[in-house]
């Protein structure tokens, strides 16, 4: 029996060496073209900038230095976070429940719902950005609902400010996060949920104790996509914010198409990088242990 079982193990590690060898190609094509521009940039972050010759080769923290001594750098990587954090949280807070009713839908209009939930991201992010300015704006559809009802005798302010940005970028990536806790919710054996209202665990007990467990791995996941995209959203701070909201990645591309500023620019998209990465990285490790802890419980 056991000679007879050894030729599969070999068979399947040869199957597994070979998915491997076949992997490694397209591997390293993504490993270049992600790691060649950033190491590009590290480079770059390390240069010297100089109004008249521009870009000078060295090897300086200046522009580092520069970004965590100015105060007004550090409020707007501050502002950055904020809204991130903020806008992942409502994602999460108005995608979920969409999700789950898309995951447990046995209707034939399944499909459709699906296909409006990924149409807005057939759109860019400048036109929606636009759309939201018509909503916005003094004259803009919610000004006149509210003017023709009475509530308000004068146009509210609602274009450039912290609101606009954070609904304008809370619409663009909330497609993203239904999507991707939709995709792991299908997955997931949801009558459990159903033995447990069986057996009188209430809608709101049964919701904490077994839906939101199971759907740790959508949540994680998608409050890293959409984390990231926030964190480096540009058109929609830019379009709703004007220059009473600053974030990081406009001011990335001011230094860089603007100021020509190069070295202090590439810093600036350097730190951007890590910043998200880790703050993504902890915010999934944080929710990971969060509800392992209710599992075991």
């Amino acid at each position: 029996m056991s000679a007879l079982q050894q030729p599969a193990r070999g068979s399947g590690g040869a199957s597994k060496g070979s998915a491997y060898l076949l992997a490694t190609p397209a591997t390293a094509i993504v490993a270049l073209i992600i790691l060649v521009p950033a190491l590009q940039l590290v480079r770059y972050s390390l240069n010297h900038f100089d109004p008249v010759d521009l870009m000078q080769t060295a090897l300086t923290g200046e522009n580092y230095r520069k970004f965590f001594t100015d105060p007004y750098y550090l409020s707007v990587l501050w502002t950055t976070l904020k809204i991130s954090i903020l806008c992942s949280v409502l994602a999460l807070v108005f995608g979920f429940p969409v999700a789950y009713s898309l995951a447990k839908s046995q209707s034939r209009y399944k499909s459709l719902l699906i296909i409006l939930i990924v149409f807005p991201l057939l759109v860019g992010n400048v036109v929606r950005a636009a759309g939201w300015m018509v909503v916005l704006g003094n004259a803009g559809f919610v000004n006149a609902v509210l003017l023709h009802l009475g509530f308000i005798h004068a146009p509210l302010r609602l274009m450039y400010t912290p609101l606009a940005v954070v609904l304008g970028t809370t619409g663009v990536v909330l497609p993203y996060m239904i999507l991707t806790l939709q995709s792991v919710l299908e997955g997931v054996d949801l009558s459990v949920e159903e033995a447990a209202r069986n057996l009188g665990a209430p809608a709101i007990v049964s919701f904490f104790r077994i839906v939101l467990p199971i759907a740790v791995p959508g949540i994680a996941a998608g409050t890293m996509l959409v984390l990231i995209l926030c964190m480096n959203a540009y058109a929609t701070p830019v379009l709703l914010g004007g220059t009473g909201l600053v974030m990081m990645a406009p001011t990335v591309y001011d230094q860089i198409s603007k100021a020509n500023d190069w070295p202090f620019g590439s810093a600036l998209a350097i730190i951007l990088m890590i910043v998200t990465l880790g703050v993504a990285v902890m915010s999934n490790s944080f929710i990971q242990r969060k509800y392992a802890k209710t599992m075991r419980s």
